[in-house]
């Protein structure tokens, strides 16, 4: 008798006791370079999913790529801001939000060359951004609210990331963009400076993680189980005492210095559970996460990123972040 032909039966039988019966896939996360979702990293770094019993496969994209993937089925969920996962939903594939992790404080931002002082100076001048996008809707809010009109500056459509090339060659007067591109541009033209940012108009752009309807349906006790790591995430950052670990963990996966990556945490919001709260509330300003994507929407429909305005309470879900509230003793 060939014990060899029995060889790939005993494979499956071992893979099988490896797996255990039942075993469930790990669920499968998409981040990409941005302070609130590189934050996934020490949870990763430190155990904290293996301890709370629950399988991820945490997988780093670009953030265009990473919503690309979603769409196509690779991953179960995705860091995305409320705006674009309007647009890929109205476009693409639904998905709800399930963890509201922070709100831009700073790192999007209009900056303007030297002898720009102020929104009323682009009067009349080109501004390079991506039409469609975050930047463009933070610019028009600062038009809007300095009581400027939008057709007396001369939008130059620029990928968000050749926006510091753009402004460094004088093709436009100032850009639009999110870190690290806004601070490059910052450097890469002497005497430049932000005019408007994120921290001018808090819950403008809020960052959350999505999640595929039927994912969040059938792994639902895994999804909470990953709200209540991010939690724990949230509440080391916050601490003081833990920042330099927290630098030095956030700046190695996007392999610059912490000393450099310490103004993007800074211009990023991170929201504990305390605070996350009210977030999730009813209003029809940028308080709420509702409230916010009600003003996205709008924009997306008006500059015709898609056709119809979408319903806005399919995208949200913050019965998990209640549910853990309530556990922990936390009134909405």
């Amino acid at each position: 008798m060939n014990p060899n032909r029995f060889l790939p039966l005993m494979v499956v039988a071992m893979l099988g006791l490896a797996c255990g019966p039942g075993r469930a896939e790990p669920l499968k996360i998409g981040y990409s370079d941005w302070p609130g979702w590189v934050a996934w990293e020490i949870g990763i770094q430190k155990g904290w999913f293996k301890e709370e019993g629950v399988e991820v496969d945490f997988q780093w994209f670009d953030y265009v790529p990473s919503m690309d993937a979603y769409v196509s089925g690779k991953i179960d969920a995705v860091g995305m801001t409320n705006g674009d996962a309007l647009v890929t939903g109205a476009t693409g594939k639904p998905s709800v939000a399930f963890l509201l992790n922070d709100f831009s404080n700073g790192n999007d931002m209009v900056v303007a060359a030297p002898g720009i002082e102020t929104l009323a100076d682009l009067k009349g001048k080109k501004v390079g951004l991506e039409e469609g996008f975050v930047p463009h809707l933070l610019l028009l809010s600062g038009l809007e609210k300095a009581g400027i009109s939008a057709d007396s500056v001369t939008v130059v459509n620029t990928p968000t990331n050749e926006t510091p090339q753009v402004m460094a060659s004088k093709a436009v007067d100032a850009i639009s963009a999110w870190q690290p591109s806004s601070g490059q541009a910052l450097k890469a033209v002497p005497g430049s400076k932000p005019i408007f940012t994120s921290a001018d108009a808090p819950g403008i752009i809020y960052d959350l993680m999505y999640v595929s309807p039927e994912s969040l349906e059938k792994r639902r006790a895994d999804w909470m189980k990953v709200v209540k790591v991010w939690y724990r995430i949230a509440d080391y950052i916050r601490d003081e005492k833990n920042l330099d670990d927290v630098l030095k963990i956030l700046s190695a996966r996007v392999k610059v210095t912490p000393e450099e990556y310490e103004p993007f945490l800074k211009g990023t919001y991170i929201l504990t559970l305390e605070e996350v709260i009210k977030h999730w509330g009813q209003s029809d300003d940028l308080k709420t996460i509702i409230g916010s994507s009600k003003k996205v929407d709008d924009f997306n429909v008006k500059f015709g990123v898609y056709d119809k305005p979408q319903d806005l309470a399919k995208y949200l879900d913050p019965s998990l972040t209640l549910e853990l509230a309530k556990e922990k003793g936390i009134a909405p």
